[in-house]
């Protein structure tokens, strides 16, 4: 028989959240127990249901294996860890005796319960979607253990579809994963590839038997300069991975996918194997030379991390200049269309002028179909498809608001000294005199739970049904209301709690110019968390303080010294759609600029120490290393520019996630904040080793309390933590905080985390001024 070619059109992937956030909440009622698993399995079918159908309705074959099956219910590498039986030993007794694990398994590895804390959590590439990491130890015992994906394809196959099952590939998902806690010194998790591979070859046999023709084994990591793995460790794995999988006598024809850059020489070696297409992202990457193969290349050109409609004339051409490659050619897009809202249609509220700029996940499906017609029919078939893109395109340059010729001067003003502080010993000696904290002085890093009772008046305020000052007045009273409780916890720097805030970019964008901001457009950040990334299509100025009347009133409620919130240039960039039309750093400069002028009306206002959080500094950063320099350079001197105008005595703070720490060191380092709270807990500490040998020597607050899962740390817990920072890390420079902001955590908890927090600091101030 003749094999099934590759779809011309195609996509990696979909947002599988639902159009309305339904997967978020009926996970959500799961946990809270109001559905049981079997009603929680019923409406992710109707969900995946609804997306194939949606589908075919953009373009998509139903039958000829374009459509991506890629659904999870929390995240795919945990859903690559439970398929081959990578269970943590901490959580073995949730595994049943034939070695399966129920969705309550699932989510309780994922979240953690009582001392079991959850699996670490990190950002997936230079994407703000949050992976859950593997631990993989010589005890790890490598079996099929789920069924899941196989059942899926069976499902879609029962209602008519042939789809193609998606997921990680054996050499991401063991790059990605990290040593178990046993593992010997040495060890890495690459060393079980040849352990790893007979699950793979068997999983693939078994999606043979339920029909899929072809699938998708997503290879980001080989993409990467970043993995601590040596490339040439990188390559053979490949080569041994891909020679073996494509040995398998009975199994779909496999399609392995590279997005977030380029393949490089991961190409021609993925070229000498059996597997049947590649997929190229030919929107971060670039178009290979000196390559010819028989292979399938499917080129990504849609791009799948961003949401502006692009140059449709141009993905033509790149893919015109593939046929250069190889015979066959097919389209899909750069990455899944996991980072992208569904639908256009869904914002009645965007100026119409804006959404003609604009395709999110629909909008570019219906793009690789016209682009497949093309590759079909020729240009001439899809001549006013590329047309009424590069009109868009064109409107787009000069449409008022994209170039604002006062932000553009000031700009260009700026000297060297708008980037620089005074000397750290002085700003140090200032800052004792003027903020007298205490030995392990105790903070938290800004937001305080969003309650339902928050949500509804802001819902009420937005439709009308309570007025502005009465909207202030409730707002008010909840700043009042957390800064009591931390007052009576006894947290020693007291933030107001965000309250008036919906999200820590998308508040900030509503208040600046160049921004637009989406009813609809939810993307997934990790599990059941949703951000509404806010649209940066234009020149970005402040117009009028955003900030500072809510600092200056909790300032008036107690004396002890109030943190100013703000959100840095770097992660209102990583956190937004930005204008792909000129350099990032350009763009960094001028919301800098917007944060200086509302740090400096902050400090005015009476208000001692300002956070400027950049939690995303480390997820910008390029997967390629000659990309690297650049982007530090023009991050670090973003923060810089937008904190270096003020005294000496007023203490610049800043917050960094996920950071990998010693990766971005330097730059961390050349930020030059006077403290830099990370997260550790859920690694617990294994960043004091970065900051120890890099004699980091200003202030520092490695978590002590992991936000992201519902558990209640112990005092114990919290105290062993403290004392591993302080063995260290000179006890001059510790900070107490948790790991992130307390937004989505319920007050029951947090109130109980925090004063566990407070009595653990106290207990170890206690020790060490005994001695």
């Amino acid at each position: 028989m003749t094999a099934p070619s590759f779809p011309t059109g195609s996509i990696l992937g979909y947002p599988r959240i639902g159009r309305r956030r339904e997967l978020k909440k009926a996970v959500e009622a799961f946990w809270a127990g109001s559905i049981t698993a079997e009603e929680l399995e019923s409406r992710a079918a109707e969900l995946r249901r609804v997306t194939r159908e949606r589908l075919v309705s953009l373009g998509l074959g139903a039958t000829d294996s374009s459509i991506p099956e890629a659904f999870s219910f929390y995240d795919q590498v945990l859903d690559a860890a439970v398929t081959v039986g990578a269970i943590p030993t901490r959580f073995e007794s949730l595994v049943a005796t034939d070695g399966t694990i129920d969705l309550a398994g699932y989510f309780t590895i994922a979240r953690g319960e009582g001392n079991n804390t959850p699996a670490e959590m990190t950002k997936w590439f230079d994407s703000n979607y949050h992976y859950l990491v593997p631990e993989i130890g010589p005890e790890t015992g490598f079996h099929l253990a789920s069924d899941r994906l196989i059942r899926e394809v069976a499902e879609a196959t029962t209602s008519g579809f042939r789809t193609r099952p998606v997921i990680v590939g054996p050499v991401t998902f063991l790059l990605l994963s990290k040593a178990s806690e046993g593992a010997p010194e040495g060890y890495q998790p690459l060393d079980r590839l040849d352990d790893l591979l007979p699950v793979y070859a068997e999983l693939l046999a078994a999606l043979t038997a339920v029909g899929a023709e072809w699938v998708q084994l997503d290879e980001p990591a080989l993409v990467s300069e970043s993995i601590e793995v040596p490339r040439d460790q990188v390559l053979a794995a490949t080569k041994r991975a891909y020679d073996a999988l494509g040995a398998v006598p009975v199994r779909p024809q496999i399609f392995v996918a590279a997005p977030y850059g380029s393949l490089d020489d991961a190409l021609p070696v993925l070229g000498e194997t059996p597997v049947e297409a590649i997929g190229l992202d030919l929107v971060r990457g670039s178009l290979p030379t000196g390559f010819r193969t028989d292979k399938t290349l499917v080129g990504g050109v849609i791009d799948g991390h961003n949401i502006w409609r692009g140059d449709l004339s141009a993905a033509f051409d790149s893919l015109e200049a593939l046929r250069q490659l190889s015979p066959s050619v097919a389209v899909t897009s750069s990455t899944s269309l996991f980072h992208t809202p569904h639908d256009v249609a869904d914002e009645p509220l965007l100026d119409e002028r804006l959404k003609s700029w604009l395709a999110f996940a629909d909008q570019k499906v219906a793009q690789i179909a016209t682009l497949a017609t093309g590759l079909a029919e020729g240009r001439d078939a899809i001549r006013g498809e590329l047309d009424a893109a590069s009109a868009a395109l064109a409107d787009r340059r000069v449409a008022p608001g994209v170039r604002d010729g006062d932000v553009r001067a000031r700009a260009a003003a700026l000297t060297e000294a708008d980037f620089a502080r005074g000397d750290y010993a002085e700003r140090l000696a200032a800052q004792d005199a003027a903020l007298h904290l205490p030995f392990l002085p105790t903070t938290t890093i800004g937001s305080f739970p969003q309650t339902g009772g928050i949500r509804k008046a802001r819902a009420a305020n937005a439709r009308g049904e309570i007025s502005e000052n009465e909207y202030i007045e409730f707002l008010k009273s909840e700043i009042k209301s957390v800064v009591e409780l931390q007052e009576r916890i006894g947290i020693d720097v007291i933030v107001h709690g965000e309250p008036e805030r919906n999200d820590m970019v998308q508040y900030f964008a509503e208040h600046l110019d160049g921004f637009a901001v989406t009813q609809n457009g939810w993307v997934q950040s990790y599990g059941s968390r949703c951000t509404r990334p806010s649209i940066l299509w234009g020149d970005v100025a402040r117009d009028a303080p955003i900030t500072v009347e809510w600092s200056a009133y909790t300032q008036s409620l107690t004396d002890k010294p109030v943190k100013g919130m703000l959100t840095g240039p770097v992660t209102i960039l990583a956190w937004s759609f930005v204008r792909d039309d000129q350099p990032l750093g350009e763009t960094a400069n001028q919301v800098a600029l917007a944060l200086r002028d509302e740090i400096e009306d902050l400090e005015a206002a009476g208000i001692g120490i300002i956070q400027v959080d950049e939690p995303a500094l480390r997820e910008l950063l390029p997967l390629k290393k000659a990309d690297q320099p650049t982007y530090l350079d023009w991050s670090v001197r973003s923060f810089r520019l937008a904190t270096s105008g003020v005294a000496p005595k007023t203490q610049i703070h800043t917050h960094l996630c996920y950071s990998e720490f010693g990766v971005v060191i330097d730059a961390i380092n050349k930020l030059d904040a006077d403290v830099t709270s990370i997260e550790a807990a859920r690694s617990k500490m294994e960043v004091v080793p970065d900051i120890q040998h890099s004699g980091f020597g200003r202030g520092i607050g490695p978590g002590v309390y992991d936000i992201h899962s519902p558990r209640v740390p112990s005092i114990e817990e919290v105290t062993d933590l403290i004392e591993i920072a302080l063995g260290s890390i000179p006890e001059r420079q510790v900070w107490v905080n948790p790991d992130c902001g307390l937004k989505t955590r319920g007050y029951d908890e947090t109130v109980a985390s925090l004063t566990n927090v407070v009595a653990a600091t106290r207990a170890v101030r206690e020790r060490v001024h005994a001695h």
